[in-house]
């Protein structure tokens, strides 16, 4: 078969070019050139690469006649893994993981495995590390290791022909950065070669029906390095996240074609690796003797399940021309605009104080439902008097200064009377038809009326 050629494309106009220069010839735009494949030119579609899926001929099938029977899944052995990825792992999905570095994903791959291959074989791919080292990891964490297959290799061509021989159930790659292809010319961890490299992945997971779990790295951002375009291939993404200072782990999905968006996994890093979070409620609120100013509880609604959160504001006297408006795992830009509603609402200025914001335990809190609860610790620190205790608040606060309400209110405020709360401050939308025992309700509907419980 003749050498399969490369081209180079600019991405601003498209341009082609069999070499690689600085700058486009015809848009003059600069590092826009990419290598790509001269599929035109290749002698041959009969190479390594993987074409169709199982051999099939494509054909077109009416939507009333598609079999509409659940893909059948497979326990990741960690059921808070099982929980961010829809129910388990699908079989031909690939899964792209992410994470700072030692923040735990060769850990909690490396435990899924060993649970998998007691009933199913697995093949380990490693283009980071040695076989010793793996192993030496496996034995300190005190796994039991069933058909556990290992694999040192850095070429996909290789890889994709060791798993046909093998035949796994669940494959893993790590990390997909040092995973280059021979059908091109330039360095591992190139744009191109991410791009072809996971592309020849996805076909083979695709064409065989196993299941692709591929490691990621991050760029300091904490962004997924290499193409965006390696996110829109594979059918779920997961970041890894937490202070690898800290005990704490949070697997959050991004994108899952077969389950929910934004589900979080909480799992606590050990001696003998990665322990699953049961009750993530208990671990994320502080235990306080005595009352004190600038916290708030607040149920927050995580994928499938509510989760209880605290909320910490610390407002004090600012000696610079511009106040600061610093946030920790919430909305900054969100912080400004409740500042304004609460003077121009609440008649409470901060235009002279610096305001810090942080959620307790390194949860990244998103949704709107936090508004409430932000408010009422930003109160508390600037009054320098603590909220009453077994309280919990959530609703979002709209410009105007209404109280609007926020989904699965009622599940929040279970939540919030299993572990033992007394009092809750909600949106008068969210007032549950019946009362629920041992929680006192409040319903508001404006600014105005939170002040006032408060």
């Amino acid at each position: 078969m003749a050498k399969t050629k490369t081209i180079y494309v600019c991405q601003e106009c498209g341009s082609e070019t069999p070499q690689w220069a600085g700058q486009c010839g015809q848009c003059k735009a600069w590092n826009s050139l990419i290598e790509h494949l001269d599929d035109k030119k290749s002698s041959s579609g009969k190479s390594s690469r993987f074409t169709g899926y199982a051999g099939e001929k494509t054909k077109v099938v009416r939507m009333d006649k598609v079999d509409l029977s659940e893909l059948p899944r497979m326990p990741s052995g960690l059921s808070e893994l099982d929980r961010v990825l829809g129910g388990g792992l699908v079989p031909g999905s690939v899964v792209l993981m992410g994470g700072d570095p030692g923040i735990g994903k060769s850990t909690i791959l490396l435990q899924s495995l060993c649970k998998i291959s007691e009933t199913d074989s697995v093949l380990y791919v490693t283009g980071e590390e040695s076989l010793q080292q793996v192993t030496m990891r496996a034995q300190r964490l005190g796994l039991q290791t069933g058909d556990f297959n290992l694999l040192t290799e850095t070429q996909v061509e290789q890889i994709t022909a060791q798993a046909l021989v093998q035949k796994p159930k669940v494959m893993v790659v790590d990390s997909i950065q040092t995973i280059y292809t021979e059908l091109l010319q330039s360095a591992p961890g190139g744009v191109a070669q991410v791009r072809e490299s996971a592309a020849q992945l996805v076909r083979f997971a695709k064409q065989t029906g196993t299941t692709l779990l591929v490691v990621g790295h991050v760029t300091k951002d904490g962004a997924l390095a290499g193409p965006r375009v390696l996110e829109h291939m594979v059918d779920a993404v997961l970041y890894f996240e937490g202070e690898r200072d800290g005990r704490l782990r949070l697997l959050r999905a991004v994108k899952n074609r077969f389950g929910a968006v934004n589900e979080l996994g909480v799992f606590a890093m050990t001696d003998t690796g990665l322990k699953q979070v049961k009750n993530p409620s208990a671990i994320f609120l502080s235990k306080y003797q005595d009352p004190v100013a600038g916290s708030a509880v607040m149920a927050t609604w995580e994928g499938t399940r509510p989760m209880l959160v605290e909320i910490q504001a610390l407002v004090d006297s600012s000696h610079a021309p511009q106040p600061k408006r610093i946030a920790v795992g919430l909305d900054h830009q969100r912080i400004a605009m409740l500042l304004a509603v609460l003077n121009r609402h609440g008649g409470i200025a901060t235009f002279d104080q610096d305001v810090f914001a942080n959620v307790v335990g390194g949860v990244r809190v998103m949704e709107t439902s936090a508004d409430l609860a932000l408010v009422a610790a930003i109160i508390s620190s600037l009054r320098n008097r603590p909220l009453e205790q077994h309280m919990v608040i959530f609703g979002e606060i709209g410009l105007a200064g209404e109280i609007r309400p926020v989904p699965n209110g009622q599940e929040r405020l279970k939540e919030a009377a299993k572990h033992g709360f007394k009092k809750a401050i909600v949106p008068h939308g969210n007032m549950p038809s019946k009362s629920i025992k041992g929680l006192q309700l409040h319903g508001v509907s404006r600014l105005e009326e939170v002040l006032g419980l408060l």
